[in-house]
């Protein structure tokens, strides 16, 4: 394969690592300090340029300075590579001509809502409260987050961390400063709180 030319699975790969680094508000600068690297040094990775990032123990060190894991990175490039159309055959370079067509309008994201019925979450939000929550979004650390559990059950707290096992949360009925430990089994899904709209 020529020097220029990119795996596919390894631009996909570098993509949903940019993709999690984003969503987490990190810059490339925040996230490679976690590991004392530099912001080169992580937009390697990004890139898809710097060997290794197929290997575990990388994917590990790396998803887990995102507060993140190998699985959310694997489902990450799984839905860049389902979103990325087949790219089309040419022959040498082509121009579009002159005309410009604008930057793309991104397809609205599906949200939902609730409206919280305690105030396990007292004073960032109380009874009454509706939330706005992001299904396709990891919420980012001191932000809202709606889980759905295993049991049929939903959970909303404060996001502090993850690991490999565990979320660590905030809030509940001991207040906002109590710490909720949920074992990552238990959790279906986790989606970002991206707005309270007060009654």
């Amino acid at each position: 394969m020529p020097r220029f030319e990119q795996d596919s699975d390894v631009r996909a790969l570098g993509e949903a690592l940019a993709t999690l680094r984003r969503d987490r508000g990190l810059s490339q600068a925040e996230a490679g300090a976690r590991l004392d690297m530099t912001s080169q040094g992580w937009g390697l990775y990004e890139a898809g340029k710097r060997p290794g990032l197929f290997r575990p123990d990388v994917q590990r060190r790396l998803t887990a300075a995102l507060d993140a894991s190998p699985e959310d990175l694997a489902l990450a490039a799984a839905r860049i590579t389902a979103d990325t159309p087949a790219a089309p055959v040419t022959k040498g370079v082509e121009s579009g001509g002159r005309n410009w067509a604008g930057a793309p309008v991104a397809a609205p994201a599906t949200t939902e809502r609730l409206q919280i019925s305690n105030d396990d979450l007292a004073p960032w939000a109380a009874s009454g409260v509706v939330l706005e929550f992001d299904p396709g979004r990891w919420p980012r650390r001191d932000q809202g987050c709606v889980i759905d559990l295993t049991d049929g059950s939903r959970l909303i707290r404060l996001y502090d961390r993850a690991d490999a096992d565990r979320l660590y949360l905030r809030g509940g009925p001991d207040g906002l400063d109590a710490e909720t430990v949920l074992d990552r089994g238990r959790a279906v899904r986790v989606a970002a709180v991206i707005a309270r709209i007060d009654p």
